[in-house]
C-alpha cells in the first residue's frame, strides 16, 4: 500500500510542477484563479502530493522494500560528497553570488544532484521511483527552462563575501542535515556506520 501512496504522491507533486511549465495553461488558471487563488491551489496540490510521498516512502520502508540492486559499498562516499555540493547549491539559490550565476537555476542543480546522489546508494524500487522521478523532473525543468530562454542568475554582486556566505551555510547544512536530520528522522546514519 505504501508504494502505491508513493507513486500517487509523486505524481501529483510532479504533475504540479510540470504544469508551472505549461505557460499558456498556467495563464489560464491565473486567469480563471486569480494569481492569489492559483497559489493557493498550487500549494495545496504540491503538499498534498508531498504527504503522500512522504507517508507512502515511510509505510514502504517500515513494511518491506523491494531490492532492484545491492549498490557497492564505495559509492556511500561518492553520496556524501554529492551532498557537500547540493547543499552548497540550495544555499546558492537564496544568496546571490558568483556560485548562483555559473549554476543559473542553483535549486534545480541542488534537485539533480540530491537525487542522483541518493540514487547511487539506494537499490530498492521505492528509492529509484522517488530519486529517480526527482532527477527526471530537474533534468526537464531545466531543458524547458533552457528552451524557454530563461536564463536564471546573470549577475553576482561585486567581491566574493557572499560566495564564502554561500559556501560556509551550504557546509553548516551539510553537517547539520548529515549529523542530525538523516540519522534521527530518517532513520539512517550518514557519516557513522
Amino acid at each position: 500500500m505504501g508504494l502505491i501512496v508513493l507513486i500517487v504522491g509523486l505524481a501529483i507533486f510532479h504533475a504540479s510542477h510540470l504544469f508551472v511549465r505549461r505557460r499558456e495553461a498556467r495563464a489560464g488558471a491565473i486567469a480563471r484563479l486569480g494569481m492569489t487563488g492559483y497559489r493557493i491551489a498550487f500549494s495545496i496540490v504540491s503538499i498534498a502530493g508531498l504527504a503522500m510521498i512522504v507517508w507512502g516512502f515511510g509505510q514502504y520502508r517500515a513494511h518491506g522494500m523491494i531490492t532492484v540492486w545491492s549498490p557497492p559499498d564505495f559509492l556511500r562516499h561518492v553520496t556524501v560528497l554529492l551532498m557537500l555540493f547540493a547543499s552548497i547549491f540550495i544555499v546558492a539559490a537564496f544568496i546571490p553570488s558568483h556560485i548562483t550565476v555559473r549554476l543559473k537555476h542553483p535549486m534545480l542543480a541542488a534537485v539533480k544532484t540530491w537525487a542522483l546522489a541518493h540514487l547511487l546508494i539506494n537499490g530498492d524500487l521505492g528509492s529509484i521511483l522517488l530519486f529517480g522521478s526527482f532527477l527526471a523532473w530537474g533534468v526537464i525543468a531545466r531543458i524547458a527552462a533552457k528552451k524557454a530562454g530563461e536564463a536564471g542568475a546573470v549577475a553576482a554582486p561585486p567581491g566574493y563575501v557572499n560566495d564564502i556566505l554561500v559556501v560556509v551555510i551550504g557546509l553548516a547544512l551539510y553537517l547539520g542535515l548529515g549529523f542530525y536530520f538523516h540519522p534521527y528522522l530518517i532513520g539512517v546514519p550518514v557519516f557513522t556506520r
